[in-house]
């Protein structure tokens, strides 16, 4: 079969296992709207059997394979996975954009990303070992204090569709280096390159049961994962809604959970602006990854005196964007992942047409395509604070367009949101870009710019966004719990009671 994709059971205890149910999903790729394979479909079972595996991996020879070894140990195996997906990066990149609609491209861009990633946590884990014992100042100089740091246990790793193998590295690299053992949970709609880092695992002699792979259905595989009593911690990214049950589910065992939910991001765009570069970027924030992205800036709040001009250059690059076949030269726009997908993210832009919003481009089937999830880019101006499209996640190709006059009003336009994932301000006054910066209610700020993303950076939101910060140490200390170690060190009884009178 023409761009099929590989035949993968669960990656359980490092061996490729069949379901206990032997159920599978179908992969649909959405260019195509062709069946290209199809994806082991895990259960309850399944899941049980995978955090057995990670606790026995945690365990075996007393911890000293894995969660008591020293960082340099796993940096190691760390380095030997990037450099393995840097060997595939071609194969991964392809099976990426068949399975998920990205642009073969940025692709590739996600696969240098993933074995950065690996790099970046392979560094923390190696200066993780000169912070072990670190001394806390006491009071008092009858006692002596240090610091462990050690890995929380086995963790739990739910992940989205829209950066398959990348968003599953952000949390696969950062627990892996803290000495945890895994069990990640892909999306259902996107899981064949997730699938893939397990056979690289096998290639590179990772420890069996430290990184298992279970694919399957949220409600199926996720959930138990979510509930499973042997789970120390949940690492999420997805909806705010799943987000809510999750933390439910992980609420009965008071286990820790991160959540990196959805977000309705603003751009603000000032008057003072190179009007050229500030439309690509309000393009890019938006339209980057097929619009399905939780930061999109998707929220364009532009200053009324450039709003004309702007919004006509708009249109004018949002019709020079190449939609095609993810894997055709030069496509910046491929289609929506799923049947699902496209049917919500038109039926947003109905809705804002209902409500009185104008459709200043876009918003339907490219005429040149007849098959696949495809949609033109659509800017929608003479939106409402209160419409549904202000207000809701896209999560596809939906620029929503407002205007102000103040500095003041931007800035309460931008926080008219439940979200603060991410946010962008475009102005040549960097003072007021610091003061805007500082007024955003969002845990990510970009200025001059929208969507760059460093391993080294903190990514996570406030509000409905979700908590914990992923990247950088930020991301390491996830899965880190500390251990204070307190010595009385004074050959002096400690004298709080009276001694018993000697006979």
């Amino acid at each position: 079969m023409a761009n099929s994709v590989p035949f993968r059971q669960l990656f359980i205890d490092g061996e490729w296992r069949e379901p206990v149910r032997k159920n599978r999903i179908p992969v649909i790729n959405p260019a195509t709207e062709e069946i290209v394979g199809d994806i082991p479909a895990a259960t309850a079972e399944d899941i049980d059997i995978a955090v057995k595996a990670a606790r026995r991996a945690l365990k075996r020879d007393g911890g000293k394979e894995w969660a008591s070894a020293s960082g340099a140990h796993r940096a190691n195996y760390l380095r030997a996975i990037a450099a393995k997906v840097t060997e595939k990066k071609d194969k991964f990149a392809k099976l990426e954009a068949i399975d998920c609609g990205k642009p073969l491209d940025e692709a590739a861009w996600d696969m240098d990303d993933v074995a950065g990633c690996f790099e970046y946590n392979a560094d923390l884990a190696e200066a993780l070992d000169a912070k072990q014992n670190a001394p806390v100042n006491l009071p008092m100089d009858t006692f002596k204090c240090h610091i462990i740091r050690e890995p929380i246990g086995v963790v739990g790793l739910i992940t989205p569709w829209n950066y398959p193998l990348l968003m599953a590295t952000w949390k696969v690299a950062s627990a892996l280096a803290a000495g945890c053992a895994a069990v990640l949970k892909p999306s259902e709609l996107a899981s064949v390159t997730c699938l893939e880092l397990g056979e690289v695992c096998r290639e590179v002699g990772l420890p069996p049961g430290i990184l298992n792979i279970v694919t399957g259905l949220g409600p199926e595989a996720g959930a138990p994962l979510a509930a499973h009593p042997d789970v120390d911690k949940i690492a999420f990214t997805g909806s705010s809604a799943t987000g809510s049950k999750i933390m439910t589910a992980a609420a009965q065992n008071v286990k820790p959970v991160t959540l990196e939910l959805g977000g309705k991001s603003p751009i603000v765009v000032f008057d003072d602006v190179d009007i050229d570069k500030a439309v690509e970027w309000a393009l890019f924030g938006c339209f980057w990854t097929n619009g399905q992205i939780c930061s999109a800036t998707s929220r364009l709040i532009l200053h009324e005196s450039i709003a004309k001009e702007f919004l006509d250059k708009l249109v004018k690059w949002a019709k020079n964007i190449k939609i095609s076949d993810p894997l055709e030269e030069g496509c910046r726009l491929g289609p929506v992942v799923s049947a699902g997908q496209y049917e919500k993210v038109l039926k947003f832009v109905e809705t804002a047409k209902r409500e009185g919003a104008t459709v200043l481009f876009g918003g339907k089937r490219p005429q040149h395509l007849t098959k696949g999830f495809y949609m033109e880019p659509a800017i929608i101006t003479d939106v409402t604070t209160s419409m549904q499209i202000w207000r809701d996640e896209v999560f596809g190709p939906v620029l929503c367009v407002k205007t102000f006059s103040t500095e003041q009003e931007a800035i309460e336009l931008a926080n008219d949101t439940h979200y603060g994932l991410g946010s962008a301000v475009i102005s040549n006054d960097l003072e007021r870009c610091d003061r805007v910066a500082k007024a955003f209610e969002a845990g990510i700020v970009w200025v001059n710019c929208s969507q760059p993303c460093f391993s080294q950076a903190p990514w996570g939101g406030k509000k409905r966004s979700g908590f914990g910060r992923e990247l950088g140490e930020w991301g390491l200390d996830n899965y880190l719990s500390v251990k204070q170690v307190t010595r009385y060190i004074s050959n002096e009884p400690w004298g709080w009671y009276t001694p018993p009178s000697k006979l």
